[in-house]
């Protein structure tokens, strides 16, 4: 019998709930001690698979100058592939598995399983991709690593609605400056 890994939304955001300022940048982030560099336990590090949005992939690649220094690719991501959901052609670092898609996450989730392994399949943001795979029903876990940080605006942690009734507290824990919340997600209807 196959496992199926999870599929989890792991990001960090301010107090306020935001995961990026009107920018798109997470200076803000990096600005918090231990925010550059977080604890083991603030992230999935054992995730298979990682699936980003357009806008997080760009902003990774400005800020860490990965194109240029592609040895900076592995550092947060590893020899994992990586999926970005986009209709552009964009710019791959050199030695990244980084796998460009577009279309409905509902047509997506075979692959993703597959390519996985049985393993976790680790969203990394934004807020709206997560989203749609709430939409798809395939949302297992959603992490918060709550920073002591407010922003005035931004792109906020979930622009979707869920009721209480789908969301269920299963952990809650400090780390550092970092309050991390771990909530399971029910799917529609239990």
């Amino acid at each position: 019998m196959e496992t199926k890994g999870r599929i989890l939304f792991d990001t960090a955001s301010t107090i306020n709930g935001f995961i990026a300022d009107e920018q798109n940048s997470l200076e803000w982030l990096f600005a918090v001690e231990g925010g550059d560099h977080p604890d083991e336990g603030l992230f999935p590090s054992g995730a298979a698979v990682l699936v980003e949005g357009s806008t997080t992939y760009e902003w990774i690649l400005r800020h860490d100058a990965v194109i240029e220094h592609p040895e900076k690719w592995a550092e947060f991501h590893g020899d994992r592939p990586v999926y970005v959901m986009t209709t552009r052609d964009l710019p791959v670092p050199e030695g990244a598995d980084v796998r460009f898609r577009s279309g409905a996450i509902a047509e997506l989730l075979q692959e993703l399983r597959e390519v996985a392994a049985g393993g976790d399949i680790w969203v990394v943001g934004g807020g709206d991709l997560a989203g749609q795979f709430l939409d798809a029903g395939a949302l297992d876990e959603i992490a918060l690593s709550v920073a002591p940080v407010a922003l005035t605006g931004g792109a906020p942690v979930f622009p979707r609605r869920i009721e209480s009734d789908r969301l269920r507290l299963t952990s809650a824990e400090k780390y550092g400056q970092f309050a991390r919340l771990i909530y399971a997600v029910s799917p529609r209807g239990e």
